[in-house]
């Protein structure tokens, strides 16, 4: 019963603990690696690593975080089926989300600009992340966007792409 009761003690304590909340305000800038799943139209596409640099800015309203971020990513996608292929993505994005105390969790929407061949495109592109901070200046953080492009293959076909990322930021 003694054991019972210092658990239950334990577990309210901890539950009524304050969380200590990051502050987020600030320019960043870092470099992501991760994983590309492209469709396009008559059974083509692939996936292929992306890579590529990412600079930004956060501000702290508390519980809240507004932010902007530019990141460009890599890649050299065949797409198969003689469609043509993808080079790169870059994405103006607006970052929204939440201090949850050790780790930030947010959404993401903007504009993205496909790289291709023989077409490129802008599309919206749309998602989300958590990012947790090692010290006071470095952030790891993930990423799951989606952008959906238009009459970017050589048979006008549309592209769909997923892109998870992992990413590593240097908060000045």
């Amino acid at each position: 019963m003694k054991a019972l009761m210092a658990l239950m003690t334990t577990c309210l304590t901890i539950g009524i603990a304050p969380v200590y909340a990051e502050d987020w305000t600030g320019a960043y800038a870092g470099f992501s690696f991760g994983y590309a799943d492209v469709d396009g139209p008559n059974n083509s596409g692939g996936n292929d690593t992306t890579f590529g640099p990412l600079v930004g800015y956060d501000h702290d309203f508390g519980n809240f975080v507004l932010g902007g971020e530019l990141e460009y990513n890599r890649l050299s996608l065949d797409l198969g089926q003689g469609e043509g292929s993808v080079d790169s993505l870059t994405r103006l994005k607006l970052r929204g989300g939440y201090d949850f105390g050790p780790a930030l969790g947010y959404v993401v929407v903007g504009a993205a600009r496909l790289d291709a061949s023989p077409e490129n495109d802008t599309a919206a592109v749309y998602g989300i992340g958590i990012a947790y901070p090692i010290g006071d200046s470095f952030v790891i953080s993930g990423e799951a966007l989606r952008q959906d492009f238009s009459d970017v293959t050589r048979s006008q076909g549309d592209i769909d792409a997923n892109v998870f990322n992992l990413r590593t930021t240097f908060r000045f």
